[in-house]
């Protein structure tokens, strides 16, 4: 095991190098954390990285295994450290006006995950983009399997890619309005659908039911992770 173990960072340890001897120009960063790699890449620099990344040998990452899209809005606001039951302690989803900015140039990111089948390591890698403008380069070109996942991004969360050979929603119905994963997006919706036995289809009506929160957002210590005293005192 414990061999293993040296094995595996070794290799991580090799990788990490490659990255920073490769990438070392500025609007790259590497995180090392948890044992697992992360480059944060500019994303006009979107596809050249990812060829040198498939291509080099130093590399060899054969297989995008997943790509999806994460809103970073209103990311380490304080309220998220609510330790109690409280006004301010429930859901912004059912929050108007969350303090969102329209030009914020980190809101929304493309995280990647890539495999090596010659080398047996994976890597992570994250590009930013604007909530103003969120367009990336798409990545069809490089790994056929970002296609659907590009246009689940796009469908979730309003996020274009540039030269992708069919971009359009994947996941939600014909007409839906807006983006559902995006933090602003209202918990209800923005529409209704119900069939018309008079019209004989399915028509789309606004939304009738009320917002309401059902359970409060508290963050608790998890007594699993506690010393063996405090172990027994939640016990």
């Amino acid at each position: 095991m414990v061999t293993q173990i040296l094995t595996r960072n070794a290799r991580l340890d090799t990788l990490a190098a490659s990255i920073r001897a490769h990438f070392a120009e500025p609007g790259f960063e590497l995180i090392d954390a948890f044992g697992e790699l992360t480059l944060i890449a500019p994303a006009e620099r979107l596809l050249d990285t990812a060829q040198m990344l498939r291509d080099h040998d130093d590399f060899r990452f054969e297989q995008l295994i997943d790509l999806c899209g994460v809103d970073y809005a209103v990311y380490g606001q304080s309220e998220w450290e609510t330790e109690e039951a409280s006004s301010i302690g429930f859901g912004r989803g059912v929050k108007p006006g969350l303090g969102i900015t329209v030009d914020d140039p980190k809101r929304f990111a493309v995280v990647v995950h890539l495999l090596s089948l010659t080398h047996n390591w994976r890597l992570r890698v994250r590009v930013h983009v604007s909530a103003a403008e969120p367009i990336l380069d798409s990545m069809v070109s490089v790994w056929d399997s970002a296609n659907w996942f590009e246009r689940e991004a796009f469908d979730l969360f309003g996020i274009l890619f540039r030269g992708h050979p069919d971009l359009r929603r994947i996941l939600t119905d014909y007409g839906f309005i807006g983006h559902p994963f995006r933090k602003d997006f209202p918990l209800s919706g923005q529409v209704e659908m119900r069939y018309d036995p008079e019209r004989k289809r399915v028509v789309y009506e606004p939304v009738s039911i009320e917002p309401r929160v059902l359970v409060p957002r508290v963050i608790r210590e998890d007594s699993r992770y506690l010393g063996s005293g405090e172990e027994g005192r939640h016990a």
